[in-house]
């Protein structure tokens, strides 16, 4: 590790690691945010010529957006081309003195620029690498491009998102990406405690993460119930096939409630609550599949009495009841949100948008480990804000080489 670990109290669980970013987009992002979340030193290094193309997807003003901001917070930015020689030397330098190295390239590139496995684990052979693709390192399609979007396709998770009669959905998030960027910090993780209690094999440390395999773990049993029971799922809108009352109701005051009353327990809770006892205590409805013959009638039960209550108080019921149920939030709801504020999940900061500082709400971090609490030490950075320090103190480079860099990032940001 780059630093002994201080296990001293409010000590931050990953303080002493230092990870390299080779990345760019959501994945890999969002696997070395989670490292810097709780304290390690992360290194992105992003090409000179604007930078990981997240700076500008998603905003209306500025030069950076709220989204890059968001992923980058707590990370170092270096600006450099890795298919130059003098990119390939800097990070050759700064691998002999990391412990993790992310990355989101497709198969191949990184070998080609003389970057792959075998040259980063001859400068340390105890580096543990994660490697992020569409679909793996290995197997027929390795060499496809894949985002998360295919990914989620591939997976089957867009097949069944959506209404049935329409084309398919999806969720309004980078989920197949941010879920690769999790099983890529659980992969390295694990490789670390192992070298830690003494395991391992030096040289041979890499997690290879496939995005649509991370989502394909998420579809629970999509394939043994096609194989037990000749069940091909379609999209259902906001239902889960055999999973009744679960859903979106509409409230009295225009808003939306989800409920979830499809546990054997939850379901008479909830039927108590609505008004109906004696569906509670119907002895025809207390299996899953006995509940989902009946999905019309027990959802028109449940609709008629969100129906006729404000949102607020169909939350104070269901609460004392003990039912699971949300309100369906906003933006604007979350950011208010006395539960958000309390948990820390909506944090304050200063930003430069357009020539002046702005407070702006930003997400807080999970999860929450009491004593060795996560921090956001600083927002997304500007690009190349910190070449200089890390090439100087983590590449060894002197003077000239700095200077060298620099002029390299500027000729190619003028050509």
């Amino acid at each position: 590790m780059t630093e002994s670990i201080d296990t001293g109290e409010n000590t931050l669980p990953l303080q002493g690691i230092r990870v390299l970013e080779l990345g760019s987009f959501i994945a890999a992002p969002f696997a070395a945010r989670i490292f810097g979340d709780f304290g390690a030193e992360v290194i992105k290094v992003e090409r000179p010529i604007g930078g990981d193309e997240l700076r500008d997807w998603r905003k209306t003003r500025g030069d950076t957006s709220m989204l890059f901001r968001t992923m980058g917070r707590n990370k170092k930015s270096v600006a450099l081309d890795l298919r130059s020689e003098l990119g390939r030397e800097a990070v050759l330098k700064m691998a002999a003195g990391t412990d993790v190295v992310i990355e989101n390239f497709r198969p191949g590139t990184l070998e080609k620029w003389g970057l792959g496995p075998d040259e980063l684990m001859a400068q340390n052979p105890d580096l543990v690498m994660v490697r992020i693709s569409g679909y793996g390192q290995t197997g027929p399609y390795k060499d496809r491009a894949g985002f998360g979007s295919s990914a989620e396709s591939f997976a089957g998770l867009r097949y069944i998102t959506g209404e049935p009669d329409r084309p398919a959905g999806r969720a309004a998030a980078s989920l197949g990406d941010t879920v690769a960027g999790l099983y890529g910090v659980i992969g390295a993780l694990m490789l670390m405690v192992q070298k830690a209690c003494g395991g391992g094999t030096r040289g041979q440390q890499v997690v290879d993460v496939a995005l649509y395999e991370g989502v394909f773990s998420l579809l629970e049993s999509l394939v043994p119930d096609y194989d037990a029971y000749g069940m091909i799922r379609q999209r259902t809108g906001g239902r889960l096939p055999g999973v009744v009352p679960t859903g979106s109701y509409s409230t009295g005051d225009g808003l939306e409630v989800v409920i979830g009353g499809n546990s054997n327990s939850v379901f008479k809770r909830l039927m108590r609550a609505v008004g109906r006892p004696d569906l509670a205590e119907d002895e025809s409805l207390t299996t899953t599949e006995a509940r989902g013959a009946r999905e019309e009638e027990l959802n028109a039960v449940i609709s008629e009495w969100t129906g006729a209550r404000p949102l607020k108080e169909v939350l104070d019921v269901l609460s004392e009841e003990g039912v699971p149920a949300g309100p369906v939030y906003d933006a604007p709801s979350i950011a208010q949100d006395e539960h958000y504020i309390a948990r820390g999940m909506i944090e304050t900061h200063e930003v430069i948008i357009e020539d002046e500082p702005e407070l702006v709400r930003f997400p807080g971090v999970v999860p929450k480990i009491p004593g060795h609490e996560g921090r956001v030490a600083w927002i997304g950075p500007d690009l190349g804000e910190h070449t200089e320090q890390v090439l100087r103190d983590v590449a060894g480079f002197d003077d000239d080489q700095i200077a060298a860099a620099s002029a390299a990032g500027a000729e190619a940001v003028r050509s």
